[in-house]
Formats: structure tokens, C-alpha cells, sequence
């Protein structure tokens, strides 16, 4: 699982600086809750080999009893309980403050790994500006400055010393089960449909504290076909509910649809369509995987509120069109067999085998029914297509001045490859390769 850094300081330190130049050229955020978490962002980062997830939290102000900051105070609070490391950000051209020690003596009384950075340090006489920051009690200060990239290097190798995490390649065990993750916004309904799924006198897994890197799977098999099914939600007994709302991490979220090769996003027919969907919907996107949509406590809505649902869906989760819409009820489980079904259609496309010669063809007839544009001086020429990879399917389209090739041309080629493949429920990526000038440097 990818390791957890969350930032956490006082306000205006440089964390939403940091949290960019960490997650790199990845400017999408994947999970700004509008009306959840006010001031909380996640992002994904690359260092070498390895690759983490970063937490961009608000001002914080533990002693903080009352208003907004109250509030940014908790969602700090449950960012610092997702993370694996705390980096704990303080301005070196300000200098101490009473908030750092506030902040400082809550992080040591975690006990959680904690590195304390000193932002804004470029220019500064090395050593002079992060001495006081000792008086802190957290050991070591690493000087960076965000804004100019120095030290970010240092900072991540840092935070990844106390994790263990090994250069191998992860050996998965391969036992042909499909794996499957429920995912969607808190009461939605995850835990009813898999507790529906599995039987309500079966004891499945606890949602325990300190395992948040844990993605917990539960062997499942319907009709023949193997599943895990992936916890998001805390998987527990019907009837043991032990918290009036459920606990959700988002954390958890994204590294359950990373390790799933299905997930099933579920929405709440009574909510209709929130930023929070969305965000979550556009992260399955961005990782690939094959996706069904499930739309919950359908039988909750009147026939307006239907059509109305439809044609949000339609506009805000538009870039979702290839997956396969259903409407159930997980306390009556009425429409679920469809879902199954999709699953397994969505998890046949997701590692559907193309060949060269075929995937040549329809790139071939692609192009007589419709030639790419003129880009500048040349006319971009495909010439044949190979797949690239499953799960998803990627096709590599090779030829000449291919770097001038439009989205829509993409969109086009991958429409009539989705048609050809029947690939509904997958998302499907069309990458150019342009051939080399054998001219090019020469006189």
C-alpha cells in the first residue's frame, strides 16, 4: 500500500506549497469534500520507486473549542490519524510561535513518526534559521523551501526511513478471484449491500485503529467466480453498528480502488449527485480501473426525483459513460443480480486481449473513414496499433507526426475500439508514438 504523509502546521506556513511541489506534475485534487473537509486535500506523489499519498490539511489549532476552526482543528485531526508520517510544517522567517508549541506538544503526545520541516528557509544562513525550532521537542529540523523545490528529495527519504518500504516489485498471488471494491460517499449503503451479499450472520472484519494502510479483503464466491471484496466502508455484522455514522477515511477509499481490478461506485438516490461523487468517481477514473455504477435506495424516490437523478448523473459523471448504470435496493435487494453481471462484463474488458493484426485494421479503417487534421506543414499519419497493457487497456498507435493528433480524433479511435471490443465498463486509454527522424541530426 502507498505509505501516508499528511501536512499539518498553523496557517500560512506553506503547506498547500509543499503539498503541490510533493504531488508534482499531478495537479488534480482527488478528494475536496465541499461541506466534509473544508480545508483538507489528497494527492498522489512519486519519489523514485516509490509512490504515497499526501494530505494538505488547514490551519491548525488544536486548543481551538468553538466556530470554523474547531472544525479544521478535526479534520486535521482524523488527517494525522490516516498518516503514516506527520510532516509538521513551521516558517523559518517567522520563527517560533506559541501555535507551533500547541501543535508540537499534541503530535508528541501521539507518538506518531513526525518530521519537522522548516519552510521558507532559501536565502538564510544555514543553521541560524532553525535552531529555535529544537525548543519544539521533535527532534532534527529539515530546512526546505517548497516554492524553490530545495530539499524535497531529503525530506521524502526522511519520511520513508521509518516505514521499511522495500524496492521489490509487490508479489500479488494470483488465485484468479476478481477484486472488487465497494466505494461511495458515508450511508450510502456499502456496508447494507456487502452485508446483504454476504449473509447477515456472518462475521466479516473490524474496522481497527492503526491499520489504515491495511485494505482488508474478504473471500466471496457467487456462481463459481472467486471475489475479494475490498473493505471501504468497515465491514461489520448486520446489527453491530457501534457508531451512528459511519467512520469514513478517505484514505482508505482510494487505496482500496488502487488494490481492487473492479470497483462499484455507490450513490444514495435520496442525496442525488454531490461534489464528493464526483471526486471519488474522478479518482477511479484517473487509476484505471473498470467501474459499475450503482445507484441506492432507489425505491426511496418518487418518479420526478428519478428523472431528476438520471440527468445529473448524465451532466456531472459524463466522463463515467462507458460503465453500466443500476438501480437497487440493498435493504429490499431488489436489482442486484444485474450489478453482478456488470462486474464480470467490466472485469472481462478491463483485461481483454487485442491483437496487433486487428487492432492494425480498425486503426486502418478508422483512418479511411476519417483522416486525422493537417497540424502545421504535416498530416499526422497512424500506421499500426498494438496493445500496451490491461487493466486498463491501453492501446499504443504508432506512425508519423503523431504529436500533432487532436483529443477528439483520440475520442473518435477509442469509440470505434470500444465497439469493437465491446469494452463497457473499462476505461480504455489511446497513447501516440510518434517514429523518429532518421534525418534529424544530420546536415
Amino acid at each position: 500500500m502507498k505509505p501516508v504523509l499528511a501536512l499539518v502546521g498553523r496557517p500560512n506556513v506553506g503547506k498547500s506549497t509543499l503539498f503541490n511541489r510533493l504531488t508534482k506534475s499531478r495537479d488534480a485534487i482527488v478528494a475536496d469534500f465541499a461541506g466534509l473537509t473544508r480545508d483538507r486535500h489528497y494527492g498522489n506523489g512519486k519519489q523514485g520507486k516509490h509512490e504515497y499519498i499526501v494530505i494538505d490539511t488547514g490551519g491548525f489549532e488544536p486548543t481551538a473549542e468553538s466556530g470554523i476552526y474547531k472544525e479544521m482543528a478535526k479534520q486535521t485531526r482524523q488527517a494525522v490519524a490516516e498518516a503514516d508520517v506527520v510532516i509538521f510544517v513551521v516558517d523559518a522567517r517567522e520563527g517560533i510561535s506559541a501555535q507551533d508549541y500547541d501543535i508540537a506538544k499534541y503530535l508528541r503526545k501521539l507518538g506518531k513518526p513526525t518530521i519537522l520541516t522548516a519552510n521558507k528557509a532559501e536565502g538564510l544562513k544555514e543553521g541560524h534559521q532553525v535552531s529555535d525550532f529544537y525548543a519544539l521537542g521533535l527532534g532534527d529540523v529539515m530546512p526546505i523551501s517548497a516554492s524553490h523545490g530545495q530539499g524535497m528529495k531529503e525530506l521524502l527519504e526522511l519520511a520513508f526511513a521509518p516505514l521499511n518500504l522495500s524496492d521489490e516489485p509487490e508479489v500479488i498471488e494470483d488465485n484468479g478471484a476478481i477484486k472488487l471494491a465497494v466505494a461511495g460517499r458515508p450511508n450510502v449503503g456499502k456496508s447494507t449491500l456487502i452485508n446483504t451479499w454476504l449473509g447477515e450472520e456472518r462475521l466479516v472484519a473490524f474496522d481497527m485503529p492503526g491499520t489504515t494502510r491495511d485494505a482488508i479483503s474478504v473471500p466471496f464466491e457467487r456462481d463459481g467466480q472467486l471475489f475479494e471484496l475490498i473493505d471501504t466502508a468497515g465491514i461489520r455484522r448486520k446489527g453491530k453498528v457501534f457508531e451512528a455514522i459511519e467512520k469514513f477515511s478517505v484514505v482508505k477509499t482510494l487505496q482500496a480502488i488502487e488494490s481492487a481490478n473492479v470497483v462499484l461506485l455507490l450513490l444514495d438516490a435520496t442525496q442525488g449527485i454531490t461534489e464528493q461523487d464526483a471526486h471519488i468517481a474522478g479518482y477511479i477514473l484517473d487509476s484505471g480501473r473498470a467501474v459499475v455504477l450503482a445507484v441506492n435506495k432507489w425505491d426511496a424516490v418518487d418518479a420526478y426525483q428519478r428523472e431528476q437523478l438520471q440527468r445529473s448523473i448524465e451532466l456531472r459523471l459524463s466522463f463515467l459513460k462507458f460503465a453500466n448504470l443500476h438501480m437497487i435496493s440493498a435493504t429490499k435487494r431488489q436489482g442486484l443480480g444485474p450489478v453482478w453481471k456488470s462486474i464480470i462484463q467490466a472485469h472481462k474488458a478491463a483485461t481483454c486481449k487485442m491483437s496487433t493484426p486487428m487492432l492494425t485494421r480498425l486503426l486502418m479503417e478508422a483512418v479511411q473513414f476519417q483522416a486525422p487534421q493537417r497540424s502545421g506543414m504535416f498530416r499526422p499519419k497512424p500506421r499500426y496499433a498494438h496493445q500496451g497493457g490491461m487493466n486498463p487497456p491501453v492501446v499504443v498507435v504508432h506512425g508519423n507526426s503523431l504529436e500533432g493528433i487532436t483529443d477528439s480524433y483520440k475520442r473518435f479511435l477509442e469509440g470505434r475500439i470500444r465497439k469493437a471490443f465491446d469494452l463497457t465498463g473499462t476505461p480504455l486509454r489511446v497513447e501516440m508514438k510518434s517514429s523518429s527522424n532518421p534525418y534529424a541530426d544530420k546536415d
